[in-house]
């Protein structure tokens, strides 16, 4: 067998949260150490929600972050993925989005972009009298990139724009992918991250689907992180984390009327992706202090993918489960983790550098893994 071989670290510079817990790593430090207690609010936006608990993001006013200008027709979801940018290029210091605009870019997970802005375009369509009169402000905010788009266009950034769609691994996936171009020289620095957002359509979809347990929340949110492979003196100083290795694939369909094999296949496939981070990463199964696990709630994944890390491990280390408190925020669920993480980590010193595994796992079959340590 041939060892895989090792990776250069991107170094997390800054990170910019937004989710049920409030702004920034602090307040979710203090939801997951149980200092303060996970809020459950009606849901935003017109429409009845299902009875579930909903996890919105408290009292969330985009004009109230960027101001009112150029903010008119964007949905919910860009909304946060701009005021989680913000946040992340504010924490980086002035140079925070790098000296050179062409080699900064974007790299952000979503699912299918606002399904809010779909219905409500669909509802108009299907409703209007003839010739239906829709607003055509709202088109250009109803494709799948315009938050990718967004966040370049407002910070002047000219260099990589992706958005990528993969479920609940896709923030796994936005990972792989800024790594994969940094590596190529497409990129000096990059914003990854996912973003999701909470409405009645997506609450009512969760509910009907069958895949979560009864009293699994339904939540929303973003989480931006300013990462780069070449951080300067004063990054090195002040930086989160290293992001070593990350790897992600398909594994087969695993629904929840697949059969044992299916299952079997999706456990090996999440085990085989964490035993090649640790080979990428140069990191020892024992070393792993920390799992941010991501099948919280879910019906046949949760026991998973326990028995994934359990098999790569030989043991199932400290958890951190942010789907517990922030609820589940399927594409960006893998971004809340990495947040989740490091907020663990906050205020909590350590002799060495500690090393946390971040895994995602979806009925679809898509499962990841990523290699994270952080800085003492």
């Amino acid at each position: 067998m041939t060892t895989a071989a090792p990776v250069r670290p991107l170094t997390v510079v800054s990170a910019g949260v937004v989710s049920s817990a409030g702004y920034g790593l602090a307040p979710l430090a203090a939801l997951l150490d149980g200092e303060a207690a996970a809020g459950a609010d009606a849901g935003p936006g017109a429409g009845d929600y299902p009875p579930r608990p909903v996890r919105p993001v408290p009292g969330f006013k985009l004009a109230d972050h960027l101001g009112r200008k150029g903010i008119k027709y964007l949905d919910r979801l860009t909304g946060l993925s701009l005021v989680a940018c913000k946040q992340a290029l504010e924490s980086a210091g002035p140079d925070g989005a790098g000296a050179e605009p062409a080699r900064t870019g974007v790299v952000l997970a979503t699912n299918t972009g606002s399904i809010a802005g779909y219905t409500d375009l669909l509802y108009d369509t299907l409703t209007l009298d003839k010739p239906q009169l829709i607003n055509p402000g709202k088109f250009s905010n109803s494709v799948m990139n315009v938050s990718a788009g967004q966040m370049a266009i407002r910070h002047g950034f000219k260099g990589l724009n992706a958005t990528v769609a993969g479920g609940r691994s896709a923030s796994l996936y936005a990972f792989r992918h800024a790594r994969m171009a940094m590596s190529v020289g497409h990129a000096d620095r990059l914003l990854v991250g996912g973003s999701e957002e909470l409405s009645a359509p997506t609450a009512w979809a969760w509910h009907h689907a069958g895949t979560l347990s009864e009293r699994a929340p339904v939540g929303e949110g973003s989480a931006v992180f300013v990462v780069t492979s070449d951080p300067t003196a004063e990054e090195q100083e002040t930086a989160l984390a290293d992001l070593l290795a990350c790897e992600v694939g398909y594994n087969g369909w695993a629904g929840l009327n697949q059969r044992q094999e299916g299952r079997r296949g999706l456990t090996h496939g999440l085990a085989a992706a964490i035993t090649r981070v640790l080979e990428r990463s140069a990191v020892r199964a024992e070393d792993v202090d920390v799992v941010s696990l991501g099948a919280t709630h879910h019906l046949g994944l949760e026991r998973l993918e326990e028995r994934a890390v359990r098999l790569a491990l030989g043991h199932l280390p400290q958890q951190v489960r942010v789907g517990e408190v922030l609820g589940e925020t399927y594409s960006a669920s893998g971004a809340m983790q990495l947040a989740g993480l490091l907020a663990h980590w906050r205020g909590k010193p350590s002799e060495r550098p500690r090393v946390g595994l971040v895994t995602s796992v979806g009925h679809d079959g898509n499962a990841g893994a990523l290699i994270v340590r952080s800085r003492v």
